[in-house]
C-alpha cells in the first residue's frame, strides 16, 4: 500500500502493531497486527471446542452440586437460628418513642 506524503507510520509500543496515521484527518487509516506465535492451528479447532465444552459442563456440575448444598446449609441455620430464638426470653422493643 503506498503511503501520502500526510500519512506517518507508527510502531504501538503495547501491542507492536503498525499504526498508519492520516496527519491531516487526525485519525488512524490503516492497522497491521502482528503474527502471533501462539495462534491456534485450525486443526486444532475441533480439540479446542472440545475442551471448552468439558471445562462448561464441569463448571455447570459443581455449580448444582454447590446449588443441592447450598439449601441443606441453609435449613440447618434456619433450625439453629429457630432454637436460639425459641430460647431467648420474649421482650418488647424500645421504641425512641417510648424514652420521651
Amino acid at each position: 500500500m503506498s503511503q501520502l506524503s500526510s500519512e506517518l507510520e507508527v510502531d504501538c509500543p503495547c501491542c507492536g502493531s503498525t499504526l498508519i496515521v492520516d496527519v491531516h484527518l487526525r485519525r488512524v487509516v490503516s492497522h497491521r497486527e502482528l503474527e502471533r506465535e501462539d495462534k491456534p492451528v485450525l486443526e486444532d479447532a475441533r480439540q479446542i471446542l472440545d475442551a471448552e465444552a468439558a471445562r462448561r459442563e464441569a463448571i455447570f456440575q459443581q455449580s448444582v452440586t454447590d446449588e443441592k448444598g447450598r439449601s441443606d446449609a441453609l435449613a440447618k441455620r434456619f433450625e439453629e437460628a429457630l432454637k436460639n430464638a425459641s430460647s431467648e426470653p420474649l421482650t418488647k422493643p424500645v421504641r425512641d418513642f417510648d424514652l420521651d
